[in-house]
């Protein structure tokens, strides 16, 4: 989905990705990233966005919720990591990394929440009054303030299989009187809803879903009820081409992921501001009945994947088509279109999501100065491996 984005205007990636791999210092399945390119977009992103009085918390899960990166997105002058889930949060938790928002898309479960309250997040969403409760509890039992945002939705928004959860737009006036004589320890500070943009591949440009309406409504609702909102976030596809949208549509919060890596899909079909700056590497174990085969572990259903460069550099590659395997079976191998040689190296650059792979993270710092160095390999999981 990226290969010949990221052979355009990253090349050196792909060139120290292959070296790498031939001299034995990564393993197949690893996804290696360019760190000095990643905090440039970040960078760029983060500049752009204070200009347009636009708040931005990283999201790291695709990254393989990784701390070093979490670190220097962290010095740059981010907030602090949108934690999808809890076990992200505990990650960010360990390493000391601020928390801007907690549980967007998965709330707290009930015995971490106290110790999420302590940590002192900015904010923690909800789509349930139970959670807001033990939220609550947990809150005056320390003697805080904690503010939460409101997960909504309508009848006309997009939810994801697997995500379905939120507060409807007609309970929102009820629920924020019960918050306020209820639950005294929490605040409800905003509203969200995933996802607000999606990329219209007819039209080639991100287009907001309904969802970007429920956000507003229920902003509107709210502040009817003598709230004061300060985060309406409009997260999905996060990059700074959607900040100009994400203003002139109504919010003030995004949760760049894939953005700072140049890999949202209109990256894909788009020269945007962000250079993409990870790919995929693996290695060709066999061929079977004219195709060879390659490792897998990396494999994401939602790829996209399509091509591969074959061989030991970038000069000498062989561009071949990708076959992933079905979405019913374990990724033990990506199939390839041709046969080659057993121990090439495989390269790939497609949508991925780190944290749901069995895949290595190779961090390389240096490529800007011809000098790439590993500064560290970790687990999909954010955990350093010894090397």
């Amino acid at each position: 989905m990226f290969l010949e984005q990221t052979i355009k205007r990253n090349p050196e990636l792909i060139k120290v990705a292959f070296d790498l791999h031939q001299n034995g210092q990564i393993q197949p399945d690893s996804y290696v990233i360019d760190v000095d390119t990643f905090l440039e977009n970040a960078s760029f992103m983060l500049k752009e966005a204070k200009e347009k009085e636009i708040r931005l918390f990283f999201m790291l899960k695709q990254a393989g919720r990784n701390p070093y990166l979490a670190r220097k997105l962290v010095e740059l002058g981010y907030e602090g990591a949108v934690v999808v889930d809890y076990k992200e949060a505990r990650v960010m938790m360990d390493h000391r990394i601020p928390i801007a928002n907690a549980g967007h898309l998965v709330q707290i479960p009930t015995a971490q929440i106290e110790a999420l309250v302590a940590y002192r997040p900015r904010m923690i969403t909800v789509y349930s009054e139970e959670k807001i409760s033990q939220i609550h509890e947990a809150a005056k039992k320390l003697g805080l303030l904690q503010e939460i945002v409101l997960r909504v939705y309508g009848d006309q928004d997009t939810i994801y299989s697997g995500q379905t959860a939120g507060f409807h737009l007609e309970e929102l006036k009820d629920l924020a009187e019960r918050v306020k004589t209820r639950y005294p320890c929490v605040r409800i500070a905003g509203v969200t809803s995933f996802p607000c943009f999606l990329y219209d591949e007819t039209s080639h440009d991100l287009i907001p879903t309904k969802n970007m309406e429920t956000v507003n409504q229920a902003a509107g609702l709210l502040k009817e009820q003598g709230l004061h909102l300060s985060i309406i976030n409009t997260p999905s596809a996060s990059c700074t081409y959607t900040l100009n949208k994400i203003r002139e549509l109504g919010g003030n919060c995004a949760e760049p992921g894939h953005g700072l890596t140049g890999t949202t899909p209109m990256h894909a079909d788009h020269m945007l501001a962000e250079v993409p700056c990870v790919t995929y590497v693996s290695e060709i174990s066999h061929n079977f009945n004219g195709q060879a085969y390659c490792y897998g572990g990396g494999h994401y259903r939602r790829s996209h994947v399509k091509s591969a460069l074959v061989g030991t550099g970038l000069e000498n590659s062989t561009a071949m088509g990708v076959i992933p395997p079905s979405d019913d079976s374990i990724d033990y191998h990506f199939g390839l279109t041709k046969e080659g040689n057993v121990g090439n190296t495989v390269i790939m650059a497609f949508r991925y999501q780190i944290f749901v792979t069995r895949s290595d993270v190779v961090l390389v710092e240096g490529l800007k100065k011809k000098k790439p160095r590993i500064v560290g390999i970790y687990d999909s999981m954010g955990r350093k491996i010894e090397t």
